[in-house]
């Protein structure tokens, strides 16, 4: 029999259902094939604004400021939520807590995809770097790439936050 278990206790490898009304951890996984889903995005949206006559969009000075914002205040809930329910250990409102983790959720979500269509953006404009115009579009958008991983991992540590501290006396 291969691992240590205790009776009772489940090998780490395997993972148990979820107990009903709770909800997995978000899956590295996921975020990394919804950051590739982005390039592909990115890339292809580039090409054809390009191919049309268009000219791509550039990431603005503002929307760093504003992906940075959201990324301090997800960090701000995250660190605050922790200290509630982990460190200080008071009961949080069953209806905020489903709130803050939904946000986490959907901020981890919404930040891989970002990631990855201004990854595509920075991509697209690689191989221009020569000109002054390609080279500060890859360096916002690379900016820009930086701050949205900076909103994924917020969204997950809120996430992680909500999670309800096992009760030490359930456990004896």
């Amino acid at each position: 029999m291969a691992g240590n278990t205790e009776p009772g206790k489940t090998p780490r490898d395997k993972q148990e259902p979820p107990r009903p009304g709770s909800v997995r951890p978000t899956s590295r996984r996921l975020l990394v094939a919804i950051a590739v889903l982005g390039v592909a995005v990115g890339v292809t949206l580039v090409q054809a604004i390009e191919s049309g006559g268009g000219v791509a969009p550039t990431v603005s000075w503002l929307t760093l400021v504003a992906w940075m914002f959201l990324a301090a205040l997800l960090f701000a809930a995250a660190r605050n939520t922790h200290q509630r329910i982990q460190v200080r250990r008071e009961r949080v409102e069953p209806s905020r807590a489903v709130f803050l983790l939904m946000i986490g959720k959907a901020s981890a979500f919404v930040g891989a995809l970002c990631t990855g269509v201004y990854a595509g953006f920075a991509l697209s404009f690689l191989q221009a770097m020569g000109s002054s115009g390609p080279r500060n579009r890859v360096i916002m958008a690379g900016a820009a790439v930086v701050i949205s991983v900076l909103v994924v991992t917020a969204g997950l540590l809120l996430e992680r936050a909500c999670r309800i501290p096992e009760d030490p006396d359930e456990t004896a």
